[in-house]
């Protein structure tokens, strides 16, 4: 059975025109005598003698120069004669065990070879206290074993919910430090209680674990390093907001007012927690972002997921249409763990499938509110992390034209 009508199937789609929009540039060029001199600072600030136990904790995020950041922490902690491992801090990704964690390093480039330590993915949990409103807070049980956990994470607007602190430090202390359980029981408090119910769980968290001090990573527009800093573990509330502000500014996004069909090659956990960016799309698996201004979406297709995200789908529901490579790797496990330790099964319901992009599209146009397809108002772009180059149809080149930070290519 056609899923479209033949009058629809046989109509051409619009053409997209390649078009490059500019963002600040500004990152480091050399990220790895960066992260070695913040954290000697912080090692001859801390006290951390020879011998001692340390983990880094590493979260499911795709950073820029990730393997590279981790790699020479370990060298700085190896050099000071530190017993260092590398611990999964990333609460219920990779389905919430401990092989699907260590399997969601491994496609970040984070194994033992290439960051030189081991790596522990234990995922039972210890109870270490509860906010002012009494909800309980968890951790990892080997996390309290060690001498210091060294949080490094990518601070960043988070997908649903704004705050003084969103996804970072903050965040990976009071959600990945929680594993599977520990998240799960944050989640069931719900997006709207985020903003105050992370920085007390992140503060309960920073009184039972020894954190010296966390890296802070901040990316500029083009997914680059502009940023690196070592905060120390009593400064992370504090600071924290500040950086986020900056992370705010560097944020990339879409020049347009109005789409009538967004394309979207691929989703995924390495791109955003929410699979495709609610800060960029402005969909979120409750509605519409609350105060986003970019463009209004009429219809999302998406046509794949990275490779990293192993068939966590997370983000799907947010799309209209979905094509079958997606379906295709689709993994129920992972992307319901997420769904409901997020408290969003919405975010992981599977859209319509359509074979092909042509199709698919059509479907779109059929649906949306454009009459006449030749003034759809169409784009398409790799993931909602690189907006630099990016696909429009034809009535949006006028924008392009008038915009002095955008080009025809």
């Amino acid at each position: 059975m056609a899923l479209i009508p033949g009058r629809i199937a046989s109509l051409p789609i619009p053409k997209l025109f390649p078009v490059r929009q500019s963002f600040p540039d500004e990152h480091l060029e050399d990220v790895r005598s960066v992260v070695r001199t913040a954290v000697q600072s912080q090692i001859d600030e801390s006290g951390l003698m020879p011998g001692k136990r340390v983990a880094v904790a590493v979260g499911s995020r795709g950073i820029a120069n990730l393997v590279c950041i981790v790699r020479e922490i370990v060298a700085v902690f190896r050099d000071r004669r530190l017993d260092v491992s590398i611990v999964s801090a990333m609460g219920s990704h990779g389905g919430g065990t401990s092989d699907g964690q260590r399997a969601v390093l491994a496609a970040l480039g984070i194994t033992e070879i290439a960051v030189g330590a081991p790596i522990d993915t234990e995922m039972d949990v210890f109870p270490i206290g509860e906010t002012d409103d009494g909800v309980p807070v968890m951790v990892g049980t080997s996390l309290v074993e060690y001498d210091a956990v060294v949080p490094v994470n990518r601070v960043k607007p988070h997908t649903d919910y704004s705050g003084t602190v969103e996804s970072g430090i903050c965040k990976m202390l009071a959600i990945g430090f929680g594993r599977h359980d520990g998240c799960s029981r944050l989640h069931e408090e719900g997006f709207d209680a985020f903003a105050r119910l992370i920085p007390e769980a992140a503060s309960v968290v920073l009184n039972s674990v020894h954190v010296p001090f966390g890296l802070a990573i901040i990316e500029n527009a083009y997914d680059r390093t502009e940023h690196i800093e070592a905060i120390p573990g009593g400064a992370i509330i504090q600071r924290e907001p500040e950086l986020l502000a900056r992370a705010y500014r560097n944020m990339p996004r879409l020049r347009f007012r109005y789409i009538d069909v967004l394309i979207i090659d691929e989703i995924g956990k390495d791109i955003s927690g929410a699979g495709m960016d609610p800060n960029i799309v402005g969909r979120t698996a409750k509605g519409v972002l609350p105060g986003f201004t970019g463009p209004l979406i009429d219809r999302i297709i998406v046509a794949g997921i990275t490779p990293v995200s192993h068939g966590n789908a997370i983000g799907v529901g947010l799309a209209d249409f979905v094509l079958e490579p997606v379906a295709a790797v689709f993994d129920r496990e992972s992307t319901y763990a997420n769904a409901i330790a997020s408290g969003n099964p919405e975010s992981g319901r599977m859209p319509i499938v359509f074979p092909d992009l042509e199709d698919a599209v059509r479907a779109a146009l059929m649906t949306s509110r454009v009459r006449d397809w030749r003034d759809a108002s169409i784009v398409r772009i790799k993931n909602t992390l690189e907006l630099g180059e990016i696909a429009v149809s034809e009535p949006l080149l006028s924008t392009v034209d008038s915009d002095s930070a955008m080009t025809r290519l």
